[in-house]
């Protein structure tokens, strides 16, 4: 098989791997156009200091023993079939870096024989590329889950960047789906990478993972809670969430193909992890056992607060960051401008549009110096009504109170 029909097959494998912050496009090509795009097997990422570099993304091979549910590469699908040796995806590599094709390599493969004999070839095409060819630049390594240890601290040293997929948020989803894998052995390898380079630097790895969504009935809560409690074990920076796609058929697999709302749901799991990660939310505020799926049509934040009210209207004016940041609408540098701009003036909802904070829900949530909003009562009925309205100002107020009158000052 010559080398651009392998690559051809083994970059189509790897783009169903989301955890890296692109898989590439799929757009119609234009011939003789500027620009046109295809899924070439280029994927992007961003380095530590915000550059964007573009990656070959790429299996070592395809066969796999394995025969997970969900994957192509699943050991009982009747596909072709592919795989480079490490020297000859190593020199593919330098020869599309010269080329200025690339800056980087994105590489895993499916479990040849075992999991250290893919482990071992994954190892030896990084060290031609950076003994024999010098090369310095990005490469992102998959880890092998069920490797030895050994095996993981020397991809570790050799790879910028390594990850290992989890896949699915459960042992009881991994046990219907890919029963050859193990709760322990797919987070072995980001235990493993996660205590050596903490023995070696005192800083954990920067690593990452894949957990799809819709190919087992694991809630938005389950989900979460898994993705929290690997932040909190700093087993990983950050989880990549990927929609079921419907490439196989099997009793254990959904029957609905992949829809616009298994895709919207995606989108909210990644909302709701920025949450986890950056504005100091709990999996277990945002879900719960009686809650455990986020809305489709609000995002998480604005979904937490209707559920929240007890903590509002938020005084802008009085409020602390941590406040701030939960107003829907307010993200952390609108709660910086806040805070900054409140030394000198009282703040209201006109000064809140002059420093380029949208008070299209946040109006709704907040006092504008002193005082509630006259448009829509306090209470979660009307407001979900009135954020999913076009034309909020023409609801009629579904309930209606004293204390709702006080706070608007109509009494």
């Amino acid at each position: 098989m010559k080398t651009f029909e392998k690559l051809s097959i083994l970059a189509d494998s790897a783009k169903y791997d989301v955890s890296c912050s692109s898989s590439g496009s799929d757009e119609r090509i234009k011939y003789g156009g500027i620009g046109a795009t295809h899924n070439s097997g280029i994927c992007h990422t961003f380095t530590s200091d915000g550059r964007c570099v573009s990656l070959l993304k790429v299996l070592l091979s395809n066969s796999c023993i394995y025969d997970c549910s969900y994957c192509i590469n699943r050991v009982s699908n009747d596909r072709k079939r592919a795989s480079f040796s490490p020297r000859e995806l190593a020199k593919l590599t330098i020869e599309f870096y010269k080329r200025n094709y690339i800056e980087g390599l994105f590489l895993s493969s499916g479990i040849i024989k075992n999991e250290d004999y893919t482990m071992e070839l994954l190892i030896t095409c990084l060290k031609i590329l950076r003994y024999e060819y010098g090369f310095d630049g990005y490469v992102h390594l998959k880890l092998i889950p069920g490797s030895s240890k050994e095996l993981i601290d020397i991809a570790c040293s050799l790879a910028s960047r390594v990850s290992s997929n989890i896949e699915l948020p459960s042992s009881k989803s991994l046990k219907l789906l890919a029963p050859q894998k193990s709760k322990e052995t797919v987070l072995g390898p980001l235990i493993i990478a996660r205590d050596l380079s903490l023995k070696k630097s005192k800083k954990p790895i920067l690593m990452s993972t894949q957990m799809i969504i819709g190919a087992s009935d694991d809630s938005d809560f389950d989900i979460l809670k898994t993705a929290s409690i690997l932040y909190e074990k700093a087993l990983l920076k950050r989880v990549y969430y990927s929609a079921y796609v419907h490439v196989n058929v099997g009793a254990n697999l959904p029957i609905i193909p992949q829809s616009t709302p298994l895709l919207r749901r995606e989108n909210r799991l990644y909302q709701a992890d920025w949450l986890l990660r950056f504005y100091g939310f709990k999996y277990d505020e945002l879900l719960d056992t009686q809650q455990q799926n986020l809305d489709l049509n609000l995002d998480p934040k604005t979904f937490w607060a209707l559920n929240h009210l007890e903590h509002f209207p938020i005084d802008i004016n009085k409020a602390s960051k941590e406040q701030l940041i939960r107003i829907p609408g307010i993200g952390i540098k609108g709660a910086f401008k806040i805070l900054k701009a409140r030394r000198y003036k009282t703040l209201n909802l006109e000064d809140l549009a002059k420093l380029k904070i949208s008070t299209k829900k946040a109006k709704y949530f907040i006092l504008d110096r002193g005082k509630y909003q006259k448009e829509v009562p306090l209470y979660k009925e009307n407001l979900q009504l009135a954020l999913l309205s076009p034309s909020p100002k023409l609801i009629q107020p579904l309930l209606f109170d004293e204390n709702y009158a006080a706070l608007s000052g109509e009494i």
